[in-house]
């Protein structure tokens, strides 16, 4: 299994369509980094876990789930690096790849300790971009397909079914 674990605020900070978002409107840069996390988890399987620093959003820890993607905020006094560090330690085992997205390079040296693999936040706005692009293609080409019968009927016929179909005669 690979997991993918997100530093939500350094990726948000990273990402110039989210860093835009973010000076007018957090919680949305928030939502959108979310939401294409479940797009990037729909194509590519992986278990995804954004983690967000606690003193952006003030409270206790807290855990969600949404749009299938695991959303953390840390507890008060606990970085997005530490909780990481310790999610990286704690779920690496033999069956799993833990991979980690943050372009923070302390955190990446911190990580290769923990024997995960490092994407930087460019690394993963290009996959993201990709997976977007590939998307696009897969939907139109879908769309693109005739639909099929399962009896073969003439042109003609068709056209016939068609306007009638319309309310034509």
């Amino acid at each position: 299994m690979n997991i993918l674990l997100v530093d939500g605020y350094n990726i948000i900070g990273a990402w110039p369509e989210l860093r835009q978002l973010k000076d007018k409107d957090l919680p949305a840069a928030r939502d959108l980094l979310i939401e294409k996390m479940a797009e990037y988890k729909a194509y590519t399987g992986y278990h995804i876990i954004v983690v967000f620093d606690a003193h952006l959003v003030q409270g206790i820890e807290k855990k969600t789930k949404d749009h299938t993607v695991e959303v953390i905020f840390t507890r008060e006094n606990e970085t997005a690096d530490e909780r990481i560090e310790k999610l990286a330690k704690s779920l690496n085992n033999i069956k799993t790849q833990i991979h980690v997205a943050t372009s923070d390079f302390t955190e990446q040296w911190a990580i290769f300790g923990q024997g995960a693999l490092r994407k930087s936040a460019r690394e993963l706005r290009n996959e993201m971009l990709e997976i977007e692009r590939n998307i696009k293609q897969d939907v139109k080409h879908i769309q693109g397909k005739k639909p099929t019968t399962r009896i073969q009927i003439s042109d003609d016929v068709m056209e016939i079914f068609e306007k009638w179909r319309r309310g034509e005669r």
